[in-house]
């Protein structure tokens, strides 16, 4: 059943669910969960611990923390302060700051041309950069006894390039030998809730282009060649994703209909994977492989992008 379908998703949290929801146990995988009432954040980890676990998942072995905040899309300045806060201790987890002079290499990933796909390059532009001074007059031109090198590359993508992301950054790495990368990227989510709403990071590195479903080869420690932390936000879902979402809500007002509930108790007979093969099929062929976003995603991906980087800066002050 599990080789059937494959939900479109970038969240380790989200390809967890898909197997509870079958009732399918998953070996050599993990989770862990918290709720903080005050900010409204639910904290949930997903350890892959096996490669056979990470098989299953279709995600390298390691840590996938996801941050959910239902207000993260909305414009307050205090809320952003205390997600920032939050991701910052998360980081904090992935990072020696006990390290001197610790060197990091942010990568803004994605299309600054395209919204969705621009979170990448708008938190390169909120960070504050601080190797060129250091290495131009030494730590004390920061006025701090202890300063880290950070330093910033947006890529672009192979279309403005032609060049595959990750042999841009081997070769930023080999010049600047950084001692982590920061990789940020735009990703695709299984449920519309959780667009805009959801930060992930991850200790396996990223694919750039996930966000808009274009997979380019991996970024990890294993192709570039220092550890690669990766924080992502789901900025679109799949049309499939969608009018599945639309099914669900059909077939719970069908059971309501005295003349038509019989309709609905057969779809509702349908496990997941016959569900997402029905929509794949009535979608087919028009809008197979279409992705959306909400219309107020201008404005958000620049909230969100500066939400990040601050909690970058404070991370690194």
């Amino acid at each position: 059943m599990i080789e059937k379908y494959s939900i479109r998703t970038d969240l380790a949290l989200e390809q967890k669910e898909r197997f509870e929801s079958d009732n399918v146990e998953v070996q050599g995988v993990v989770l862990e969960e918290s709720y903080d009432e005050e900010r409204e954040i639910r904290i949930t980890t997903v350890k892959i611990e096996t490669e056979k676990g990470a098989k299953t998942m279709g995600k390298p072995v390691g840590t996938y923390i996801t941050m959910e905040a239902p207000n993260l899309a909305v414009p307050d300045e205090g809320y952003h302060e205390e997600v920032s806060e939050e991701l910052m201790k998360f980081l904090q987890k992935f990072i020696d700051k006990d390290k001197k002079d610790y060197s990091v290499l942010v990568v803004g990933l994605g299309n600054r041309m395209v919204t969705p796909d621009a979170l990448g390059p708008y938190v390169a532009d909120n960070l504050n950069i601080t190797r060129h001074i250091v290495k131009e007059y030494g730590k004390y031109a920061m006025g701090e006894e202890e300063v880290h090198l950070i330093s910033a590359i947006v890529p672009g993508v192979m279309a403005q390039t032609g060049m595959e992301t990750v042999e841009i950054i081997r070769g930023v790495v080999k010049e600047t030998e950084p001692d982590i990368i920061i990789a940020i990227d735009a990703l695709a989510a299984r449920s519309s809730k959780r667009l805009n709403r959801t930060i992930q990071i991850a200790d396996t590195g990223i694919n750039p282009g996930s966000g808009v479903g274009n997979h380019r080869n991996a970024i990890t420690e294993e192709t570039v060649g220092v550890p690669v932390i990766a924080i992502g936000v789901p900025t679109v879902v799949d049309a499939a994703t969608i009018v599945n979402d639309t099914m669900e809500n059909l077939i719970a007002a069908l059971e309501t209909s005295e003349t038509l509930r019989g309709v609905g108790v057969v779809m509702q007979g349908y496990n997941a994977a016959e569900k997402y093969e029905l929509v794949k099929e009535l979608i087919s062929p028009h809008l197979n492989g279409m992705f959306v976003t909400p219309k107020d995603i201008d404005e958000t991906v620049k909230r969100i992008s500066f939400t990040i980087s601050e909690a970058l800066n404070m991370l690194f002050a």
